[in-house]
């Protein structure tokens, strides 16, 4: 068998995949320095112009940020995330709330088959932690708890691949729900508190779970689509 030498393209494309996997595993975290050029070229055994290449291709598909007098940084973990965020933020919020209502029907009804008593332990804190941010009349925290409840809700389906992909649309489309808060009134974050979707997933009502998330969900599209119009 003849083993071929390495091209450089091959190098670069081995650099970038061993850099992936180190950003997805958590090795190397968002906000983190990544090590030295000296450091990587030893690491992945590899020339200067090969690893710059490799780091230059990240940069440009939004994994990594390079800024002057700082350094190259982790800037996300996945190129999911980074995909489904691009395609929110080119869809209008209407849109967006749509889709969130097809992953939330699914993932409430899941958990009701599948939730534990950790499940609904963790469910409770961040229900708990939507009411302190009501009270305080806080629309930004409010919406990171919101979000919150709602990923733990996701984590209760127990299907890590449905889990995950729940997690990257809701980090997308954070911006989208900042933006509902800050047009709607705060005197509504009462009524946006889900205390009867944790009931429904407490007692296993499936029916219950789904009815509650198209309810609130449809409430938000309604409201949206009369500021719009107005």
């Amino acid at each position: 068998m003849v083993i071929e030498k390495a091209s450089r393209s091959t190098l670069v494309d081995q650099v970038t995949t061993q850099i992936e996997q180190m950003i997805e595993s958590g090795q190397w975290k968002i906000g983190d320095k990544i090590p030295a050029e000296p450091q990587l070229m030893d690491m992945f055994e590899v020339s200067r112009n090969t690893l710059r290449e490799g780091i230059q291709s990240l940069v440009h598909v939004g994994l990594l940020e390079t800024r002057q007098g700082i350094g190259t940084t982790v800037k996300s973990n996945s190129n999911l995330a980074l995909a489904l965020e691009k395609k929110i933020r080119q869809s209008d919020l209407l849109e967006a709330l749509e889709v969130r209502l097809g992953f939330e029907r699914e993932a409430a009804q899941l958990a009701c088959k599948r939730r534990t008593a950790e499940d609904l332990i963790q469910m409770k804190i961040c229900l708990d932690d939507c009411k302190k941010a009501a009270k305080s009349h806080d629309p930004f925290q409010f919406a990171l708890m919101d979000i919150a409840f709602h990923k733990s809700i996701a984590k209760a389906t127990h299907n890590k691949m449905f889990s995950e992909l729940y997690e990257h649309i809701t980090d997308a489309l954070q911006n989208s729900i900042d933006r509902i808060m800050r047009i709607k009134k705060p005197a509504n974050f009462e009524n946006e508190i889900h205390t009867d979707l944790f009931q429904a997933i407490e007692a296993r009502n499936s029916q219950l779970a789904f009815e509650s998330v198209t309810h609130y969900l449809n409430d938000a599209i309604e409201t949206l689509s009369t500021i719009i119009n107005e």
